[in-house]
């Protein structure tokens, strides 16, 4: 996706990945992206953004849907979306000469000792079961976190067969529930 390359790659381009960072020095890398015209948006993205610019005349203000950008120019969504995530001062012009975007694998940096970089992991958070438990660890509340597992979407659709409302109680409350129902039956 679009935006989540552009934030990693002007992180690049910055040097935050480096432990001499500054904001006012020009430290970050050359970043070299190949296959650019294969980016893709989320949603209806391509067919409702917006690329204006201005042509100086009465009048001139001129716009192009994403769609219609990529059919002319497929290196611009890129670039354009990575000189957005810089900071607006004096370096901008110098971290985006560093930036060499190719629409499909060819490149002439081929000869060169390239590092290839990998971009992170997109993690998903999953509503209603919280953060999830790091290797190794166990919960505090073991009740209360295999509550929360079952109760979320992914958790009952997993349970759904064999879910019943006594598995969601607590001990306290399951005691609490069978002893009314005990009364019950004795009256």
């Amino acid at each position: 996706i679009v935006g989540r390359l552009a934030s990693q790659l002007a992180g690049l381009l910055q040097g935050k990945d480096k432990p001499i960072y500054s904001p006012k020095t020009n430290c970050g890398d050359v970043v070299i992206v190949v296959n650019a015209a294969h980016v893709h948006f989320s949603h209806d993205t391509w067919n409702t953004k917006l690329y204006r610019w201005h042509t100086g005349l009465p009048g001139g203000l001129k716009e192009r849907a994403a769609v219609d950008q990529w059919d002319r120019e497929p290196t611009k969504i890129l670039r354009d979306a990575v000189k957005g995530m810089l900071p607006k001062n004096k370096t901008q012009v110098y971290r985006m000469e560093k930036l060499k975007v190719f629409p499909e694998s060819e490149h002439p940096f081929a000869g060169f000792d390239l590092v290839p970089y990998i971009p992170k992991a997109h993690t998903v958070h999953l509503p209603g079961v919280g953060w999830p438990l790091p290797a190794g660890m166990a919960a505090a509340n073991p009740e209360k976190y295999a509550y929360r597992v079952r109760a979320s979407p992914a958790g009952a659709a997993a349970h759904a067969p064999d879910l019943d409302f006594r598995d969601l109680m607590t001990d306290e409350e399951r005691a609490y529930w069978e002893g009314q129902q005990a009364r019950q039956q004795q009256s």
